[in-house]
């Protein structure tokens, strides 16, 4: 039995390993959400880290204080001196997602529909908050419910959606950024892989994170100058801290009704960490820390909703790898400091600065790392005869991966874009097919790996019954819009090829599913899974 009258030792030497592991974590989360929107979609800084960062840095302050004192309560319920702190931080696969589809799409799209570039940028900024509250409020809804939904979804759906997003938006797009200075990102990565995945320990115990960051830092600054590592070398940006304070505000009202048309993106990506934070509370019980799951949901809701309506564009959640801080040695002191260093950093705009001073090849092989991270654990943790599926739901965010790069105006003048878009032949234009796919990728991956996990189970009904669902999401441009921005529609409002995409789409699932139907009433289809396929 525990001992009740010991003292909770809730500040350790392994929290600061925690602590650089967190915050970093963060911080690549941040710097990227800035390096998309103003180097891909030029995007006007100032908004950025003066309007979006604070109210999203605030989210995490009030999320970890939340989870900092649920530690403390643990500890003196059950007596356990070595609880450790649920860590919170931004959600990466969403907030990379949602600045590549929805917020750098949407400030294209206004400016090319006539509004000029700092309007554009404001409404952007309003249509961020307004999806944060909506996000923010199903979450709350759906901590109620979400074992409802992780028992009706198949595993392989809701990893596989996610297995998509860390190889194409978390895990390629990194890639570039760390071999375009190879030199400086390679070397950063390897320091990643050699402590995060071959878990080596580095001398004296440094965290491999912050190892990584600085020397990769150092040689970035030394070398720079010489021409050594290729591209134009710019030097250190001055000491400009950007403030801003995350004050409540109405203003996100003035974005819901843009970001209705994008909810088909967003709310999948709410379920997604409500379903992740089930997972990773229950991996913290295993560990020994039996933290309340409805509590652990709640926090990540209301530290989304706070975010949004103090100017947040990204949504909070808990992490995935409580018991890796815990081999760590961490407690609680971690989350407290990443939430004060992130949530002040944010107001006074030194977390700005810093993600200006690192390099993003830098920072990049730690979202790599989380990439592999996300697409082994959907793998490993569905039944092996379900691998089929978890890659046949990576497919839908591969296209959108294609329709990002192919839609930028630096990669396809719009003449060219637009021409493809409408090559008649044979077939339906490649072009729209791959616009098509990557639309709605996330709830499409969902139901392609729920659809082909029920025919691997021989429940041929239930795989008929994502069939339907998925024609009727076709026939309304729900998943598979033909339209290149991904917006929802009346398929008789549409002409020509575009009108085909869900015509065409919708017929090709509805009669998949009624064969389906037939075939479950043969001999085949109603035998069980083979004995050896449960492996």
């Amino acid at each position: 039995m525990n001992d009740s009258r010991k003292k909770y030792q809730w500040f350790v030497v392994g929290d600061f390993n925690g602590f650089f592991g967190l915050m970093f974590d963060n911080l690549t989360v941040l710097s990227f959400l800035a390096g998309i929107l103003i180097f891909a979609f030029k995007f006007p800084a100032d908004i950025v880290y003066t309007r979006m960062f604070p109210g999203t840095a605030f989210g995490v302050l009030f999320g970890d204080l939340v989870y900092t004192w649920m530690a403390f309560r643990l500890a003196k319920k059950t007596g356990n001196t070595t609880v450790t702190a649920m860590p919170l931080g931004l959600d990466t696969p969403s907030t990379i997602g949602i600045t590549l589809v929805v917020l750098g799409p949407a400030f294209v799209a206004m400016k090319a529909g006539g509004m000029d570039e700092r309007e554009a940028a404001m409404t952007t900024w309003y249509l961020g908050m307004a999806t944060m509250v909506m996000v923010g409020v199903l979450k709350v809804v759906f901590s109620f419910i979400g074992r409802w939904v992780q028992k009706i979804v198949p595993q392989a759906g809701l990893l596989g959606s996610l297995a998509g997003i860390g190889l194409a938006l978390i895990g390629t797009l990194p890639l570039m950024d760390i071999f375009g200075i190879p030199l400086v990102g390679l070397m950063a990565l390897g320091i990643v892989f050699y402590t995060l995945v071959a878990e080596i320990r580095l001398p004296w115990n440094i965290p491999g994170v912050f190892a990584s960051v600085v020397l990769g830092s150092v040689l970035y600054y030394l070398l720079g100058s010489t021409g050594w590592m290729g591209g134009t070398y710019t030097g250190a940006p001055p000491p400009e801290f950007h403030f801003g304070l995350p004050l409540p505000t109405l203003e996100f009202v003035n974005g819901i009704v843009p970001a209705l048309k994008y909810l088909p993106i967003s709310i999948p990506f709410g379920i997604l960490t409500i379903v992740g934070g089930i997972n990773v509370t229950e991996s913290a019980r295993v560990a020994g820390d039996d933290f309340n799951t409805r509590d652990i949901l709640l926090t990540e809701a209301a530290a989304t909703l706070v975010a949004g309506l103090c100017g947040g564009v990204a949504q909070s959640t808990p992490y995935i790898g409580q018991p890796a801080y815990k081999r760590m040695g961490s407690r609680a002191g971690y989350t407290l400091m990443t939430g004060i260093f992130i949530g002040l950093g944010g107001v006074l705009g030194f977390v700005s600065f810093i993600v200006e001073l690192i390099p993003r090849a830098v920072l990049a092989p730690i979202l790599v790392f989380v990439a592999l991270d996300i697409m082994t654990q959907a793998f490993l943790a569905c039944p092996r005869r379900h691998a089929p599926a978890v890659a046949f739901a990576i497919f839908p965010t591969l296209a959108r991966m294609l329709a990002i790069k192919l839609g930028n105006p630096d990669v396809v003048l719009p003449d060219t874009f637009q021409h493809l878009l409408n090559l008649p032949g044979k077939a339906l234009p490649e072009m729209l097919v791959t616009i098509a796919l990557g639309n709605g990728f996330i709830i499409t991956a969902m139901l392609w790996g729920g659809f082909l996990v029920e025919m691997i189970e021989r429940r041929l009904r239930i795989s008929s019954i994502y069939l339907f669902i998925l024609a009727a999401f076709s026939f309304f441009g729900v998943i598979h819009s033909s339209s290149p921005d991904g917006v929802m529609y009346f398929p008789w409002t549409l002409s020509g090829l575009a009108r085909q995409v869900p015509l065409q789409f919708t017929a090709a699932y509805l009669v998949l599913a009624v064969i389906l139907l037939l075939l479950s009433l043969t001999a085949g289809g109603r035998e069980g899974p083979q004995p050896s396929s449960s492996q």
